[in-house]
């Protein structure tokens, strides 16, 4: 690694490289592993909404408030372990809180009631919900800006690839034995990423190097308080509030709303997924050659186009769905993968674990707000159907275009240090 890359993630054409060297392209494979256990861990939470509700007898407010809970406490520890987040090796902290995750999601197994779920969920975000702030600090510790929105497309796969792999396997096995089950899986995987991560992964510790502020509430104080940061942390609230609002919910709502048979859900998450898995990387490739806001406006715009279109839908035929649902997740790819790598270009060396730790803590905080408000607007008629589910997109489109406007000011900055226009 070289001080250039450590305290300046800019591009720097002299110093560009094609391709991934072997251990990159073994980083990446095992950082977007870990991605996958932990987007699984949240995500199968959506699909398993029509069988835990009847399951434990709880209603929709309280499954919201369930998925909501892991959001509350992984924007508590975010918070907690920002001023801590650049004072350790990356790899000791990624191991630290996964193992933590490990564990909270076994309580999740374990769970026989409402009670002991919601506790899980609790503990299982307290520790989860920064490990994604970790790993967009190792990239941006070792990747320049220039490959980030490959790396991205491809870390960004594992979202893809928990609808491929893990939703699928995690219905047959609910369907098959019970929902318990699927948890047992997630921890087994979250087992062996732990062993890769120790054996395999190289320390990350470079950051320890430059200057460091020795009293860890300053060095929170001092990211939070940074102006610059302001913007930035704004269009990340805002950001999650579109996946909170919608997700939890999609399961029921494509059983009860859309007509379709709960047999064939895994169908709809399996196509959307294959097709996520090609369109992720393509995304990050176009990020990197058109610009990253430029790919960003692309995919506010799908969103509101489809977001429209979904929460509006009645009964449709399965092959429907499947097209809404992948041009649903075209869109919302399109704005994460290259907001994340604008966002990684923006705090300075000493200040990216905090960064990182602050964004997901204002994401997943949003993001519980968000469940939570949306479980607020939804009600069940007595057939099962979502009242005002319409209502939920509409507030949506309004955060998307909210963030379309903010995100264009925010790259900016980043913008102006590689002399471009936009970046």
């Amino acid at each position: 690694m070289t001080e250039q890359t450590l305290a300046a993630p800019v591009d720097d054409p002299q110093q560009r490289q094609r391709g991934f060297s072997r251990y990159q392209m073994l980083l990446i494979a095992l950082l977007a592993f870990t991605q996958f256990t932990i987007i699984l861990d949240f995500i199968i939470m959506s699909p398993l909404g029509a069988i835990l509700m009847p399951a434990l007898d709880i209603t929709a407010g309280q499954f919201g408030v369930a998925v909501s809970a892991y959001a509350f406490s992984a924007g508590l520890s975010g918070i907690l372990a920002a001023g801590f987040a650049d004072r350790f090796d990356r790899k000791r902290l990624l191991l630290f809180f996964y193992v933590g995750f490990t564990l909270g999601t076994a309580l999740c197994a374990a769970a026989q009631n409402y009670h002991v779920l919601l506790l899980g969920r609790i503990v299982t975000g307290l520790f989860g919900g920064v490990i994604g702030a970790v790993v967009l600090a190792i990239i941006t510790d070792l990747f320049p800006l220039h490959q980030r929105g490959r790396v991205m497309g491809f870390i960004q796969t594992a979202f893809a690839a928990s609808q491929v792999l893990g939703i699928p396997a995690g219905l047959f096995l609910a369907n098959y034995w019970n929902w318990h089950v699927c948890f047992v899986a997630i921890v087994a995987l979250s087992i062996a990423a732990i062993a890769i991560i120790a054996f395999a992964m190289e320390p990350v510790d470079a950051h320890l190097k430059l200057k460091q502020d020795r009293n860890p509430f300053h060095h929170l104080v001092a990211t939070i308080g940074q102006p610059r940061y302001t913007l930035a942390f704004l269009v990340t609230t805002l950001l999650a509030t579109g996946g909170y609002m919608l997700m939890p919910f999609s399961s029921a709502y494509t059983v009860h709303n859309l007509g379709i048979d709960i047999a064939h859900l895994p169908t709809i998450y399996l196509v959307s997924g294959l097709f996520s898995i090609v369109t992720g990387p393509l995304v990050g490739r176009a990020s990197d050659a058109f610009g990253k806001y430029p790919t960003f406006v692309f995919g506010c715009a799908m969103t509101v186009v489809m977001v429209l279109i979904y929460t509006n839908l009645g009964h449709v035929s399965l092959a429907t769905a499947i097209l809404v649902n992948v041009l649903m997740f075209v869109g919302i790819f399109s704005r994460m993968i290259p907001s994340q790598a604008v966002m990684s270009a923006i705090p300075d060396a000493s200040q990216r674990g905090s960064f990182s730790a602050v964004s997901a803590s204002l994401q997943q905080l949003s993001g519980g707000i968000g469940a939570v408000l949306a479980g607020a607007i939804i009600a069940q008629a007595p057939d099962g159907a979502l009242i005002h589910f319409d209502r939920i997109g509409y507030v949506v489109v309004a955060t998307t275009i909210i963030t379309l406007v903010a995100m264009y000011f925010v790259q900016k900055a980043v913008a102006e240090r590689t002399g471009k226009l936009v970046v």
